[in-house]
């Protein structure tokens, strides 16, 4: 408790202030990424609306058991934004949702390469390497799957084709990667933010190996937003680059703490409606 007590007191009011700048980054960058998707698949959001909307769904999502309430409530606050019902704005956060994991996933696999070079050794080499095919036929795998399937079933070619809207045509590619870099990136900056600010710098080979799989531990539908199975992360893994088990469960703690203080305004929104006495977009 000591030594929690001693990190904790290392967070300077810089920290502070650069890490909840950085969560506004990835409120604003998610919430555009989210507003593209809803067009591409005809839905129109105001860009003032969709980021209002996400800080709602980004504080929920913290507070609300499992992790992924707010993105359900949101596409739910959002049912009468457009003339089909609550069927395309739940679309658009699906598949908003699925852009933001396949990038924080594609970093995690991008770090698996360079595990080798934090645990050395050929085993670790080995390891990695088997990893990173497991994971690659997974993929090719899926992507068979829905090949196959997609040629038999209406229902699938509806799906295939709004992947293809969403993600592919029209330069949808280049937007939806810059998107989801610059909202993955500040989520791995902030949590390299929260590490400096309990003194236990990381090198640069954070960003691709332990971070990732630490964000990725929120990912699991237990307790709230992912604490708890962050914390367990952090504890395991901050050790592999030479920081204690305390520093990792401290700068998790402060990661968490900047997040929740971030989408603060979320709480602020939903507070004036209740206010007002009705939704804004119900």
């Amino acid at each position: 408790m000591h030594a929690l007590r001693s990190a904790f007191s290392q967070v300077s009011i810089g920290h502070v202030i650069f890490g909840l700048l950085l969560v506004q980054v990835q409120v604003v960058a998610s919430a555009l990424r989210w507003r593209f998707t809803a067009m591409r698949l005809g839905e129109t959001i105001p860009a003032t609306v969709a980021v209002s909307e996400y800080y709602v769904a980004s504080f929920l999502n913290q507070t609300l058991p499992g992790g992924v309430a707010g993105d359900a409530i949101r596409a739910y606050r959002m049912r009468n934004a457009g003339n089909g019902g609550w069927k395309g704005p739940a679309k658009a956060v699906v598949f908003e949702r699925l852009s933001g994991q396949a990038a924080f996933f594609v970093l995690a696999l991008s770090g698996l390469i360079a595990w080798p070079f934090v645990l050395g050794g050929e085993e670790a080499g080995r390891r990695a390497s088997l990893l990173v095919l497991c994971f690659l036929m997974l993929v090719v795998t899926l992507g068979l799957v829905l090949v196959v399937f997609g040629h038999r079933s209406s229902r699938f070619r509806r799906i295939k084709e709004d992947v293809a809207l969403v993600f592919l045509r029209r330069g949808a590619l280049a937007i939806q990667f810059g998107l989801s870099v610059l909202a993955v990136g500040s989520y791995v900056a902030t949590f390299i933010l929260a590490s400096h600010a309990v003194g236990a710098p990381l090198p640069w080979i954070a960003a691709l190996t332990i971070i990732p799989l630490c964000l990725i531990a929120m990912l699991v539908p237990a307790g709230f937003g992912g604490w708890g199975t962050r914390e367990a992360a952090a504890m395991a893994l901050w050790p592999l680059l030479g920081a204690t088990q305390t520093e990792g469960l401290a700068a998790s703690l402060v990661y968490g703490g900047l997040s929740l203080a971030g989408a603060l305004p979320g709480l602020a929104i939903i507070t004036l409606e209740a206010i007002r006495g009705r939704p804004r977009r119900a």
